[in-house]
Order: structure tokens, then C-alpha cells, then sequence
């Protein structure tokens, strides 16, 4: 049940602090006060939608965090599969809102909005002010029909989904490949083309890579030898002009002069020095270059081959490997076109298969729906008759869609007759407000009692009802609160009586701030609230006097369904 409630810096609320009770909380206070802004709050905390305008003026950040301690095994279990650990049986869910940007956390572990939502489902169900109108709406019986029967139904509605998907995908193919004759043609001829550069390349796994290591060992290897040889031109002495003859010529000059001076015969022994060394180092330039190989035709044989492969890379992908899986790829799709018959008639017996399976799923489906239906009617039915709809007929009509969806092939709607003698006809067209809000309230309870959520939470299920009927909605909903956590705003005194916690929202302006606060009532203040409900602003001694009537009423109503 959810335990507590922490609202910091949103709408009117500076900041309030709610422990909510066991059994039947009443909300009340003036239009306006902010009565949907405290439950709004809740709704944000379970990943409702935001936006920075729901902030307090001035405030920096909104938070809102709430409290629940989980008691069944059945939520326990849901938790589990989701990675939720109750700590010592409690549950703190907080989302700090900012300017476009939220943070949310369970139990200080930040979480996302999808999981806060998820874990939402399972603790609490809130009821808002307009959610009856749902019920116009043919769609969402199915629904509601779907929640009642969730545990039967089990994982069926996702295998249906699951052969629709299949049956789509499948009548998709199907389309594609019913193609004009002459596009198939063209397309055979350009994928065959496309296999014949293939495998005309004849191309090797690593290939690319061995040649690409052999292209750039060839490519040093043609810079070193004519680098090498053009060092050797420079200095050998088998060509004019060389560093080995320009020697050669200064030693014989200088041997002519050498035995004249101490200096020239110095000159000469360095000079004849310098000639015997480049003498050696040709000798070894020499042995160098014809150890360097390079063959110009094994380069340029590396050369184009590496080029078409790269060509190929371009067009089919970025290595042998890629090509080669391309090229199977284009041979399957070549078998296909030219076995084309064979392979359309394959198509289309995958299709019906699908279909068929389809078929069979969603009758299955919708057999447990039928089934379920009479139990979930039934129920609704007798609900219905507790808050006074006495001649009442309420049915589920089920149509048969033409073609199945992904949620099955039913469409069944609610059909309701308000007065003995006239017939069924659409919920939507015959319930007034007040009596799709009690409606809903029937509805929300058979589930209750089904998915065992702990927390229901109305906003003003009371919309356009009075009299008798607000009596007999008061007493059904105390009922629930025997089996359940409820939280309830409402504007009718009867209602308000059957509070086990009654707390009053108040709008105050202090300093020229509007505030919103809430407060549990005594007993004794509980009675002078629902005077303010009976009476408005003139409260008198009798209408005082009818308030704690109606208190003393619910007490015997709540003693009586003990």
C-alpha cells in the first residue's frame, strides 16, 4: 500500500508530507485547492509526463517520492522479474523534476522511466477524473477484458502477435517478389554479371592482404635500386664525370708535385687514401645493387591484379571475404529468379502457413476471451446491481474482424440496457456520465479483486451522481477499502462518511504566496468538513446534525460488512 507521500516546489505545493492509512482515504477541500495537483503528483512519481511548467515559481527543482510497503507474494514475484528488491518490505519511488529533465529512482537506485512506470502497474491503479469516458470507446473493452483474464490468457496474445508479425513479414516477401517479367529479367542479367566479374577474378581468402604486403616490400625494393644506382653513377669510375674519375685525375696531379714539398706529399697520401676508400665503397655499392631485387614485371603483375581487386572491393565490399558472401548472396537470389515459379509458389505456401498458424492462435485466444467474458459480465452485472442499477442488462457482444490483428481477431463490446423492456445497445450510446463513472467503478473493482493491486486511487468517481446512488457508491467503495488501500477526492458527503482518514486540502495566501497544504482530520473536524459538503458556506445546527448522521451511518454500514 503506499504508505507516504513527499511533495517539494510543484504547482501551488511548497512542500507537504501525506502518511496515507489502511482502508478508505477521503480527500476533500474547495475547488481549486489543489486536490488533482496532490494526486498528479502521485501520477509524476510513477512515470507520468512532465514538463518545467508543473514547477513551483522560483524553485529550482520539483521532487515527489513515495512510500509503499508490498505485502502480497504475487507483487513480490512481479518485482523480481523486473530486478526490484523491496528493502525490509518497502519501496521508495522519487523523481526529481527540472528544467526538461527528470530523474527517477527506486530505492536510490536511479532507474529509468519505462521500469518506474513497469513497477507502477503493480503497486497502484489510478483512476482519473475523466478516465470513465474510456468506455465510449470500443477499443478499450477489449482491454479491459484482456486485464481480467490475463492470467488465462498467459503468453497467448504474444504468440499471436508474434504470427501476425510472421504473416506480415511474410505477405510482405510475397509482394516483392510477384515483379513484372521484364524487371526480373534485367535483374537476372545484372546479377549475373555482377557473379561472372566475381568469379572470373578467381579470387583467394587473404588474398588482399598477402598482396598488399608484397606491393609495398616491391615498392621499397624499386626505390633502393634506383636509388643505389644512381649513387653508383655518381661515384664508380665506368663513366665521365664520376666522383671515381674526378679522383683519379687529382691523384695523378698531385703525384707529380709530391715529392717537391712536405705538404703536397701530405696532400697526395690523404688524396690516395680518399681514392682507395671510394674505390672499396663502390666495390660494395656494386655488390648491393645486384643483391636489391626488383623485377619490374612481377611489380607490375602485382600492380594490376591489386587494382582489380581493390575494383572489386569498391563495388562488393571491403575485403575477399565480403566479395565472396556477396557473391553467394547474388547466386542464391540467381536461383531464385531462375527457378522463379518454384520459388513464388514457395512464398506463398510459407504465407498461408503463416496464416494458418495465425488463424489457429487467435481462435484459441479468443475461445479463452468468450469464456472469460461470462465471468468478467457476470461480475460487472451483480456490481452494477450494488449500486443501484436494479433492472439492468449488461453483455459483451463479440464480433469477428474480417482480418486478424496483431491483439487477435475479437472485437467485442460492452452492450448495456438501463430500463426493464428496451434493448442492449453500445455502452456509449445509452449511459449518462454519472452511470459510465459507476460503471467504472464496478469495472476497476472486478479487476481489483483480480490483479490484486494494493493501492486504487479515485479522482472524483462521484461525477454526476447524487441521492440514493451516491449512498449505495459510498457503501460499494467502503466495501473495497475492507480488501484494499483506497485513496478517494471527493465531493459528496455520503462518500466522505465512510473515511477510515479523512484529510482536507486547503489553498492559503501568505505574503502574497498562494500555498497548497493538506491536513488529516479529528473526528470532531471530519464532522464540520462534511457540514461544508452538505451546506457549502452557510453551515447550520441541522445540517451539522445530518453530518454526524451520515457518520454514524457509515459506522453501521462499515459494522454491518464486517
Amino acid at each position: 500500500m503506499l504508505q507516504n507521500l513527499h511533495v517539494k516546489n510543484l504547482a501551488l505545493i511548497d512542500e507537504i508530507e501525506v502518511e496515507f492509512k489502511k482502508g478508505f482515504n477521503i480527500l476533500t477541500g474547495e475547488t481549486g485547492a489543489g486536490k488533482s495537483i496532490i494526486l498528479g503528483s502521485i501520477g509524476l512519481a510513477l512515470g507520468g509526463k512532465y514538463s518545467a511548467e508543473m514547477l513551483r515559481k522560483g524553485a529550482a527543482y520539483g521532487l515527489v517520492e513515495l512510500v509503499f510497503t508490498v505485502e502480497h507474494p504475487s507483487q513480490e514475484a512481479q518485482l523480481r522479474a523486473l530486478d526490484i528488491y523491496p528493502e525490509e518490505g518497502q519501496l521508495i519511488l522519487s523523481r526529481k523534476l527540472m528544467d526538461g529533465r527528470s530523474v527517477s529512482k527506486i530505492n536510490g537506485e536511479t532507474v529509468t522511466t519505462r521500469i518506474l512506470k513497469d513497477v507502477a502497474t503493480i503497486l497502484i491503479d489510478i483512476h482519473g477524473q475523466h478516465e470513465h469516458q474510456t468506455l465510449i470507446h470500443r477499443k478499450n473493452h477489449l482491454a479491459f477484458l484482456d486485464l481480467f483474464a490475463r492470467e488465462e490468457i498467459g503468453d497467448l496474445k504474444d504468440k499471436v502477435k508474434e504470427a501476425w508479425n510472421s504473416c506480415k513479414e511474410n505477405e510482405k516477401e510475397l509482394a516483392l517478389a510477384i515483379k513484372d517479367e521484364d524487371s526480373r529479367r534485367r535483374e537476372e542479367d545484372f546479377l549475373s554479371f555482377e557473379l561472372e566479374e566475381i568469379t572470373k577474378a578467381e579470387l583467394k581468402p587473404g588474398e588482399d592482404d598477402l598482396l598488399e604486403e608484397q606491393y609495398k616490400r616491391m615498392l621499397t625494393g624499386r626505390r633502393m635500386a634506383e636509388h643505389m644506382e644512381e649513387a653508383y653513377a655518381y661515384t664508380s669510375d665506368n663513366g665521365g664525370g664520376n666522383a671515381a674519375d674526378c679522383i683519379s685525375r687529382a691523384v695523378r696531379i698531385f703525384q707529380e708535385i709530391s715529392g717537391c714539398d712536405p705538404l703536397a706529399e701530405s696532400l697526395y697520401e690523404q688524396l690516395s687514401e680518399i681514392e682507395n676508400l671510394l674505390n672499396d665503397f663502390n666495390h660494395e655499392l656494386s655488390a648491393a645493387r645486384n643483391s636489391v631485387e626488383f623485377s619490374p614485371e612481377e611489380f607490375q603483375e602485382v600492380e594490376i591484379r591489386l587494382n582489380e581487386i581493390n575494383r572489386l572491393k569498391s563495388k562488393y565490399g571491403n575485403s575477399v571475404e565480403e566479395i565472396e558472401k556477396y557473391a553467394g548472396q547474388v547466386e542464391e537470389k540467381l536461383e531464385k529468379l531462375h527457378d522463379y515459379e518454384n520459388y513464388i509458389a514457395s512464398l506463398q505456401k510459407k504465407y498461408e502457413e503463416s496464416c494458418r498458424k495465425l488463424e489457429v492462435l487467435a481462435d484459441e485466444l479468443s475461445e479463452i476471451r468468450q469464456k472469460q467474458a461470462q465471468i468478467f459480465v457476470e461480475r460487472i452485472r451483480l456490481g452494477l446491481k450494488d449500486l443501484n442499477f436494479l433492472d439492468v442488462q449488461f453483455e459483451m457482444k463479440f464480433t469477428r474482424l474480417l482480418e486478424c490483428r496483431e491483439d487477435g481477431i475479437d472485437e467485442p463490446e460492452f452492450l448495456v440496457s438501463m430500463n426493464p423492456g428496451e434493448p442492449l445497445r453500445p455502452l456509449g450510446m445509452v449511459a449518462s456520465g454519472g452511470e459510465l463513472s459507476r460503471i467504472m467503478l464496478v469495472i476497476k473493482t472486478v479487476l481489483a479483486y483480480r490483479e490484486e493491486i494494493a493501492t486504487l486511487i479515485f479522482d472524483e468517481i462521484d461525477t454526476g451522481i447524487s441521492g440514493i446512488t451516491a449512498g449505495k457508491v459510498a457503501e460499494k467503495m467502503g466495501m473495497l477499502a475492507k480488501e484494499y488501500q483506497v485513496i478517494c477526492i471527493t465531493h459528496l458527503a455520503q462518500i466522505a462518511a465512510m473515511a477510515d482518514a479523512h484529510y482536507v486540502i486547503e489553498k492559503t495566501v501568505q505574503d502574497g504566496v498562494t500555498k497548497t497544504a493538506i491536513n488529516e482530520l479529528t473526528e470532531e473536524e471530519s464532522v464540520a468538513e462534511l457540514s461544508r459538503l452538505l451546506g457549502g458556506s452557510a453551515v447550520t445546527e441541522s445540517i451539522r446534525q445530518s453530518a454526524v448522521e451520515l457518520k454514524k451511518m457509515a459506522e453501521l454500514s462499515k459494522r454491518k460488512s464486517e
